[in-house]
């Protein structure tokens, strides 16, 4: 950043917020101040090892730009049949973030996004408490928020290569 060679520093992570936590009491000990944190955020992560909770407050206190992604759960969401695909998006519009990163792969999805944004107006509590009410028994285990609960996201557990070498092999 001093050279000019990267805007902003931030990092990702999707797997559990106490995670992202200790990367900010990290850089909070050693005088580093991120600028963004990427993060899942959806209508379920409020009920199940919640970034909503946990770690965008603190993003929001500090002055970091949160970045929101996973509004369906990779689509696992939409598949709980509890929420549209509107109303997921209009939920994560509503939390108090710079942006919510969604994955375009049609002119579908495309126009899917460009109507929710269209049709965006802050949620009322009722709304808000309605669609976790309606979310919150699917939520619970974290069964349609898989880069949570399994490996199946994990890069690194698949190439554990990235991670460089094991300093405790032979």
């Amino acid at each position: 950043q001093k050279a000019g060679k990267v805007h902003y520093i931030g990092f990702t992570g999707h797997k559990d917020p106490l995670v992202h936590l200790r990367m900010l009491d990290l850089a909070r000990k050693h005088k580093f101040h991120f600028d963004c944190v990427q993060m899942p955020l959806n209508v379920m992560d409020a009920h199940f090892r919640s970034f909503e909770r946990e770690v965008l407050p603190v993003l929001n206190r500090e002055g970091i730009a949160p970045l929101g992604m996973k509004a369906f759960g990779h689509p696992f969401i939409l598949h709980s049949n509890t929420v549209k695909p509107i109303e997921a998006l209009h939920y994560c519009l509503n939390l108090p973030i710079a942006v919510q990163i969604t994955g375009i792969d049609s002119q579908q999805i495309l126009d899917q996004a460009l109507e929710a944004v269209r049709t965006f107006k802050p949620l009322t509590q009722a709304e808000v408490a309605s669609l976790l009410k309606r979310t919150r028994t699917a939520a619970l285990e974290g069964k349609y928020e898989l880069y949570k609960t399994s490996t199946r996201f994990d890069g690194t557990q698949r190439h554990p290569e990235w991670l460089g070498e094991d300093p405790l092999a032979g």
